[in-house]
């Protein structure tokens, strides 16, 4: 299963559940996001051939980052890009999600694993504005 978590017309993010299954290759991201995704499911002898990507000038102005959910289980809280809390997900293992525009933040509902792939190179403290959470008592679960 593919969800989408949208804002607004923006897409904040897309999560491929760890039971999603479909023939070939298929991209969930549009062309001009700064990182893709995509899925592949390719048959035994299957050959991707040999290659090497051409240097290629790129305009990144939000880090968005991709999380593989390697054990446990997460909650995922959007918020909006003035820091207003949206809706909540919970991931699971197996699970990927890529965390496009808007806010985020994460509590660990069980020990877990995560396998985290952004863009580089890393800022430091210039790379994000940290916030207050919202109130577990205020958690709306979509």
């Amino acid at each position: 299963m593919i969800e989408q978590v949208m804002h607004q017309d923006k897409m904040l993010s897309v999560i491929i559940r760890a039971n999603y299954k479909a023939e070939g290759i298929e991209f969930f991201t549009p062309n001009d996001f700064s990182q893709q995704l995509a899925y592949m499911n390719r048959a035994k002898n299957y050959i991707i051939p040999p290659h090497v990507h051409n240097p290629v000038q790129r305009d990144v102005h939000f880090t968005q980052e991709v999380l593989v959910i390697k054990s446990g289980k997460v909650r995922v809280d959007y918020y909006d890009d003035e820091k207003v809390y949206l809706e909540s997900k919970v991931l699971n293992q197996g699970d990927v999600v890529l965390l496009a525009y808007g806010g985020h933040g994460f509590e660990m509902l069980e020990d877990s694993e995560i396998i985290e792939v952004k863009q580089g190179p890393y800022a430091g403290e210039m790379d994000k504005v940290r916030f207050e959470p919202v109130s577990r008592n205020d958690v709306e679960l979509s």
